[in-house]
Formats: C-alpha cells, structure tokens, sequence
C-alpha cells in the first residue's frame, strides 16, 4: 500500500538530526519558554520575512490569537465582519467566530480553487474589517487584486498561511504577505512538528505582544496579566524539531515538486481534473488535489490498486451543524470541490516508483 502519508519515512530522512534534537531537550530540563523556542522564533521570522514569529500551541491557535489581539488593540470590535474562502478547513472560520467577528463567505476560482478576488469586493460592508486569505493545498492566494483591496478599504489581511511553508509570491514568501499569518506545524504539514505547534508572524511590534501575552494567560511578566489569555505555547520539544526541518523545508518542497510534476505530465485520464498550473515558488504541494465526479469510485479503485487516497474535505463548513445557520448559503463551487475533490500521495519520501504506481492506477480508472 502507498499511504498517502507516510511520516516514519518522512521523519527517518532527517532520523540523526531529530533524535540528537529531542534529547537535547529531554536531557536540558527545559521545557517550556526557553533557548529552544526562541531560536526557532528568530529562524523562522527570518525565513519567513517578517521582523516577529510568536510560537503558539497549534495552527487554530495562531489565527485566533491574531483576531482576538486585534480586538485588545482595539482595530476590530465584536460584530464586525471577516471575508474568507467558503472552500477551506473549518479552523479559517472558527478563528473568526471564536472572536464574536462575523465570517462572509467567498467562493473559489474553478480553475485555481483559491477565493476569487474579483468576488471579494462585493461582500464588502460597512462592518468589513478584515480579509482572510487561506493558502489552500499549498499554493499561494495571495494576489495584487487583493492586495489593492485591503489597502483601498483599509482592511486587515490575515493569512492562513497553515498549508503553504515556503510557498511564494514573486520575491516574498506566504506568511510576509499580509499585516499578520497564522501557521500551522501539525504532523502532516510541509512543516510539521511531532505533535501539535503553531506560529504568528507579523511586521506589527504592538500585535506581536498582545498575541504573546494572549498565549501565556494574558501575561507579559509573570503573575501580572494584562489580558483575560489562554494557555498556548510552543513547548521547547516541538521548537528543536521544527528548527531541524526548518533546514531542510526548501529541498523537501522541491521533492514535492518532482512528484507534482511527474503526476501533471502523466495522468491522462479524462475523467480525472488536475490541478490548475501556478509558477513554480507558487505551489508547494502540501497536497495534490485532483476533481472527479465519480470522486467515490474513483478513491474505491485507487485502494484496489494499493494507493492511500483523502479527501479535503468532504463537508464545507456552511454545511456543518456547528454552522447551520449558514446553510441557507448558495455556493455551488465549494460544494462541486467538496463533491469531486480526492488528494492522491504526495510527499518528500516518495519515490520515483511509487509516483508511476499512482499515475498507473490513476489512469486505469473507468466508469
């Protein structure tokens, strides 16, 4: 069977280096706001672009940090409203919703499955104050049209940069993009730790010490608290792990790359749609999402032929019940993706042989 994620072979390509990281920190007797977490901070803001990274306890976290710093800042108020994707994981929408701010739906592209900017600006309002952008699968959403818009309108662009490490828009990478990003490090991400972590980064001084006070109970100096916080922290084990991988994301993307590319240039079956080109630094392939409208049949097939397939996700969030009372919504194109939408392997452990395993079983798919 190809697992469609296998992350012992993940891990064991970098083995050495992670077990010297862990007992490092297993043997130090710090676990928790120290060395390890404040390198990783500095690393990654570095690499990411930005002049601050708060490391937080997951990827949920970080986006919900971020509004909820911007309601002590007092730049958004209980009420107001988010623009965001209706095409993404429910954690985009409960960020906002966690916060009391209103999220407002936008429908994908077709072609790029990302929130189409020429929609966006006719869901603004007067209570707009913010758009979330969410770097769905790995490829980048950010566009000028966007950028435009927030400046136009004076709106705050957050990014849900959780799936796109090291993902581009020409010259900057996703996360340096906007006025803040959440990142997520679970397991499974391009990025991804040993259990959960998550990151903010931003250009914003003030923002980055409301949203590291946030995460420490409220506390900017211990036993006093300015703010009525949460307890959510990178913990010193994750940040080693992650300064590990961190040295080797580029050339794992890469990997992810060759596969990508040798499923585009070979699976010809006409009932399956590929993804949609991007230049390359827009696209790190956290995930290769192919359409299908016999999308059941064609994942059934796939594990008769040993291939371990996904899908993201088979329920938008307007049609969960924690979100009934958007169900009432028409939006024929995230719900067509949620219908068609399977994710076959791909990873920096796969082989060359494994890939033309898939595209074979791939193309051997009939109705």
């Amino acid at each position: 069977m190809i697992r469609f994620l296998d992350l012992q072979k993940v891990n064991a390509m970098h083995g050495e280096e992670l077990r010297e990281a862990v007992c490092r920190v297993a043997s130090s007797g710090w676990y928790l706001l120290g060395e390890e977490v404040k390198r990783f901070e500095q690393t990654y803001a570095s690499y990411i672009g930005s002049r601050h990274c708060i490391g937080v306890g997951n990827g949920l976290d970080a986006l919900t940090l971020i509004y909820r710093a911007y309601i002590e800042m007092g730049m958004m108020h209980p009420g107001d409203e988010v623009i965001v994707p209706a095409n993404t994981y429910i954690a985009s929408i409960l960020a906002i919703t966690e916060n009391q701010l209103v999220p407002v739906l936008v429908e994908p592209r077709a072609d790029t499955l990302e929130i189409d900017d020429m929609l966006i600006e006719q869901h603004l309002t007067p209570r707009t104050r913010s758009v979330m952008i969410v770097h769905l699968y790995g490829r980048c959403a950010y566009t000028e049209r966007v950028g435009e818009l927030c400046r136009k309108h004076n709106l705050l662009l957050v990014e849900d940069n959780a799936q796109a490490h090291g993902c581009r828009f020409r010259d900057r990478l996703t996360g340096s993009l906007g006025h803040a990003a959440g990142h997520s490090f679970y397991p499974g991400k391009n990025l991804g730790a040993m259990g959960d972590a998550g990151a903010v980064t931003t250009d914003d001084a003030e923002l980055a010490e409301v949203v590291r006070s946030l995460g420490n109970y409220g506390s900017h100096r211990k036993y006093v608290f300015n703010y009525c916080g949460r307890n959510s922290r990178m913990d010193e084990m994750q940040a080693a792990v992650l300064s590990v991988k961190l040295k080797h994301l580029d050339a794992d993307n890469e990997r992810r790359w060759d596969i990508a590319r040798r499923y585009s240039a070979a699976i010809k079956n006409p009932l399956v749609t590929l993804p949609a080109e991007m230049p390359k630094e827009m696209n790190v392939w956290h995930l290769f999402p192919v359409l299908c409208p016999y999308r059941d049949q064609l994942q059934q097939h796939l594990s008769s032929q040993g291939v371990e397939t996904l899908i993201h996700y088979p329920i938008p969030p307007h049609r969960q019940q924690c979100y009934a009372a958007y169900s009432g919504l028409e939006l024929p194109i995230t719900e067509r993706i949620s219908r068609e939408e399977l994710s076959l392997p791909i990873s920096p452990a796969m082989t060359a042989e494994e890939a033309e395993q898939v595209i074979h079983a791939v193309n051997s798919f009939a109705i």
